[in-house]
């Protein structure tokens, strides 16, 4: 019988299924490390970014911006790495998009130390990178992963997020004392530990994810395939993009803009009934930790309960952390710890949810580029969230936008009734 070496060429020969499994424990490996530095990156712009912004630009209505610039980065870079990825594999395209967004993280630095409006503009933008790299990797963790495992895989690419996440917003008060002892503006100070940790998390990337799991899952398809066009059977062709890729797509736009919106202006709105900055890392530390602690559960519960128990949950929890925003009293650090915690877990059952059905309904050979797509279409919807979330702050209030975005995830429910009305399997 013709084994898969022969049809696929004179290259190594293909692991065997344990040797896969092996190198999948591998990745999520360095995955887990990488992402533990690529929290503690991504914490500086979610937690003083905006009031930075509002420092620099004398204007509480333009303070929702320096999200909206990081997040149109991270579109582009989302774009790239999934390209990138495509050609050249997950450790080339991760390892550098974490590397350029530690250059955005000290670009920002010296922006603030020279009052630069412009340049802290086009530095926010590149730190964007480092952010949708942040995100990027979750999809190595589905690589090699069995498909009744993606959920599983995806998680745990996520959870280890939690540990740099947390600890960077309750550094800001000590890394604003490093940035008063080296004469860089306090709030400034949280990017240092951005542009170290967004830097290092590439380093490990580059130099420990061998063998690349993206290229070798792309080897085990093709081989698949060949044989079975060997057999007469017919050829896994890449399919084209059905109801699972655009239901897995539009629950992660419309979570990920309803959590930017609300997240963003929540420390403005603190500052503003006179809470200090340890009070709102307090609150972000919370937030951060619901969005990607309660990863390895939700992946549990996906793989078995299935997709659609799961977006509906979404969208549920979404519309509580709304509800409990808007009744907030501004003096209630409580609420809005509870209000924080519900919207980060509501981000996360939507994001891991929708990023398993992309998974399901793609294949090797064309699931990079399309998750790169959507990640773009996912970042725009967190700049349009955040730069919008700014101007319904200065217009009307932080109960309207909060209640608001409550009731936006619940157009969950008809992205669903669409798909069984399209005669869609969910798994």
């Amino acid at each position: 019988m013709t084994t898969p070496e022969v049809l696929t060429g004179p290259r190594e020969p293909l692991p065997s299924e344990a040797e896969q499994a092996q190198v999948h424990r591998r990745t999520l490996t360095v995955v887990v490390i990488s992402q533990i530095l690529g929290g503690a990156g991504l914490a500086a712009g979610i937690s003083v970014g905006a009031l930075l912004a509002q420092d620099m630009l004398g204007s509480e209505g333009l303070s929702g911006l320096p999200t909206g610039l990081f997040t149109l980065g991270s579109a582009l870079a989302a774009y790239a790495v999934g390209r990138s990825t495509q050609r050249l594999g997950r450790r080339v395209g991760l390892a550098y998009g974490f590397l350029a967004g530690g250059l955005g993280a000290f670009g920002v630095v010296l922006a603030a130390v020279a009052d630069n409006v412009p340049f802290l503009f086009l530095a926010l933008f590149v730190y964007g990178s480092g952010t949708a790299t942040n995100l990027q990797a979750r999809y190595a963790g589905t690589d090699l992963a069995p498909e009744h495992r993606r959920g599983f895989g995806t998680s745990m690419a996520m959870v280890a997020t939690t540990v740099g996440a947390v600890a960077g917003p309750n550094l800001i008060e000590p890394m604003g004392e490093v940035a008063d002892a080296m004469g860089v503006p306090t709030l400034a100070g949280p990017f240092i530990l951005s542009g170290v940790a967004y830097s290092a998390a590439g380093a490990v990337l580059l130099a420990f994810l061998r063998p690349d799991p993206y290229l070798l899952a792309k080897r085990i398809a093709a081989a698949k395939d060949a044989v079975s066009t060997a057999a007469g059977a017919e050829s896994g062709r890449a399919p084209t993009v059905g109801t699972g890729v655009w239901v897995g797509a539009t629950v992660m736009i419309l979570t990920q803009m309803v959590m930017v919106a609300v997240m963003t202006m929540t420390p403005v709105h603190m500052r503003a009934h006179g809470h200090d900055m340890g009070a709102v890392g307090v609150v972000i530390g919370a937030h951060i930790a619901a969005m990607w602690l309660p990863s390895p559960v939700t992946g549990v519960l996906l793989d078995r309960f299935g997709r659609t128990p799961m977006v509906l949950a979404s969208g549920v929890t979404l519309l509580a952390a709304g509800v409990v925003a808007a009744l907030a009293p501004g003096e209630s650090v409580g609420l809005l710890i509870l209000a924080l915690s519900l919207l980060g877990l509501g981000w996360n059952l939507g994001l891991i949810t929708g990023t398993t059905l992309v998974v399901d309904a793609t294949v090797p050979q064309n699931r990079a580029r399309t998750q790169g797509a959507i990640d773009v279409l996912v970042a725009l919807a967190g700049a349009g969230g955040g730069v919008t979330s700014g101007l319904v702050l200065a217009t009307s209030s932080y109960q309207a936008l909060a209640l608001g975005g409550g009731l936006l995830a619940l157009t969950l429910i008809p992205v669903l009734l669409w798909a069984r009305a399209r005669h869609a399997v969910l798994p």
